[in-house]
């Protein structure tokens, strides 16, 4: 009987701990959370507010200076402003030239990041391990320096122009170009897409591309068929951060872009402060916010896949 009372004692005890570590993790875990709720959460219900046209409450300040501030129709609110900013002729441009540099600023990142981390991962020795210390510059580097140090660079009398103007070769203006927004993206985005896929190829056991040689398969095959398959979620990772770092950006398309078509990031500043419609500023801000939830999506399937094949789920 003292035996079966010494051990509910025991079980009681373990219960009553986990307990207090639970509620103890829990209090730990409440602060960031209301951060997140009141700094993150609120103003994204209440600029979401605001684009269906509820202009009451904390939106009716808001509401009052901008100019052609639909207001709502219905209990749900309205979609004047989504029509609003969709019937714009200048939005049209301006999403296609995000959707764009986007898509191949993040191409190249990837690719030159691959081939970076594949030729630290299978020839490795001193000279990849300065070019990938080299490449890692861009983070110590503030993006604001960066931009305006490429727009000095590639400017109509900046070096390049001026060095190639004396072999008799008319270089292009780069600054105030697509390409310019491009390069100084690349630029910015590379370090960190060299350190994930690195990562992601350096964690490949030597074994597995050792018995691949063995077999007789080429560099190229054990590329596609052994190194890429094994590190397919870090490279995820990097595209997908990289994608959504590039599509929201403002300072570099600031500096080097046009005025016009502009990427979303500038046009809302424009749409904001120029124009003075908030609303449709906002409008904006969640058109990037949905496209940048889509490529999200391909996160989320790839953490998915790897916990599936881990055995995790």
């Amino acid at each position: 009987m003292d035996k079966t009372n010494s051990i509910n004692n025991q079980e009681s005890f373990a219960v009553n701990k986990t307990a207090k570590l639970s509620w103890f993790g829990f209090f730990m875990a409440l602060p960031p959370v209301l951060v997140i709720i009141c700094f993150v959460g609120a103003p994204i219900l209440i600029a979401a507010g605001l684009s269906l046209g509820f202009t009451g409450g904390p939106n009716r300040i808001i509401a009052l200076i901008g100019q052609e501030i639909s207001t709502k129709t219905h209990w749900w609110g309205t979609l004047d402003g989504y029509k609003s900013v969709i019937n714009d002729p200048r939005f049209g441009g301006d999403l296609r030239v995000t959707l764009g540099v986007t898509v191949v600023a993040t191409t190249i990142v990837i690719f030159m990041a691959l081939g970076m981390a594949i030729y630290r991962r299978v020839i490795g020795g001193r000279l990849a391990t300065i070019l990938v210390s080299l490449s890692l510059i861009p983070l110590f580097v503030p993006v604001v320096i960066s931009a305006f140090a490429i727009r000095t660079f590639y400017d109509g009398t900046g070096f390049v122009k001026s060095l190639l103007t004396h072999f008799g070769i008319d270089f292009p203006t780069l600054t105030m170009t697509n390409s310019a927004i491009a390069i100084g993206t690349i630029w910015t985005s590379l370090p960190f897409a060299i350190l994930m896929i690195s990562s992601g190829l350096q964690a490949i056991p030597d074994a597995l591309i050792e018995s691949a040689q063995d077999a007789g398969a080429s560099f190229i095959r054990i590329i596609y068929t052994i190194m890429v398959p094994l590190a397919f979620v870090p490279i995820v990772i990097a595209t997908t951060f990289t994608a959504i770092g590039i599509m929201g950006s403002f300072t570099i398309p600031y500096f080097l872009g046009p005025n016009q078509p502009a990427m979303l990031g500038v046009e809302i500043t424009n749409f904001f402060n120029s124009y003075n419609r908030p609303q449709q500023s906002v409008v904006m801000a969640f058109v990037i916010f949905g496209a940048a939830s889509l490529i999200a999506i391909f996160y989320v399937w790839a953490n998915l896949r790897s916990a599936k094949q881990s055995g995790r789920i």
